[in-house]
């Protein structure tokens, strides 16, 4: 396993270096492939906007790595199954209305992957990292009206649904809150 992954039973969530985000943004899945260790299925060019975001982000501030998106790698088949991670580190502003001090966080499952859950395993990892690892205690959500799936997700991690927000280029989301006593 790599040293930067956060484990699960059957996943593995591996930080995205700046390398593999320009790898896979050039097209070049092979080496892409190689520098994480897994396979990265067709829908991976689908997330090049987040990925230039990330890559963006990293080149600014490398320290941030651990606090962006990570691959979700099904580990018994060294393949991508999805996206999850921070949206950045804790305290971001956006957050002082709902989660005042906490990260907010997310996750994609491909379509072929779906319903075998991935996206809740892999976001109560993130969440258990963040507690022990760095002591956060509010985590935030956030999740358009129409994606029952991913509130169901958000409801099996103990997220609560508490307000409403306009995201710039999604629009309305429902905004879900997780405050943690450890």
């Amino acid at each position: 396993m790599r040293p930067d992954a956060i484990a699960t039973r059957r996943l593995q969530l591996v930080a995205m270096a700046p390398d593999f985000l320009r790898a896979s943004l050039s097209g070049d899945t092979p080496r892409a492939e190689a520098l994480l260790g897994a396979c990265l299925p067709a829908e991976w060019r689908e997330l090049a906007p987040i990925l230039e975001l990330r890559l963006r982000q990293l080149e600014a501030a490398p320290d941030l790595a651990p606090w962006l998106t990570r691959a979700v790698v099904l580990a018994a088949e060294r393949r991508v199954v999805g996206v999850s991670g921070f949206h950045g580190p804790p305290g971001g502003d956006w957050l002082r209305d709902f989660a005042p001090g906490g990260v907010e966080f997310g996750y994609t499952i491909f379509l072929g992957d779906r319903a075998r859950g991935f996206a809740t395993e892999a976001g109560d990892a993130l969440v258990r990292w963040a507690s022990e690892t760095h002591g956060v205690r509010r985590y935030l959500l956030s999740i358009g009206p129409a994606n029952a799936a991913s509130a169901a997700v958000a409801a099996k991690l103990g997220f609560r649904r508490v307000g409403e927000w306009v995201h710039d280029t999604r629009g309305l989301e429902h905004v879900w809150v997780r405050v943690t006593d450890s």
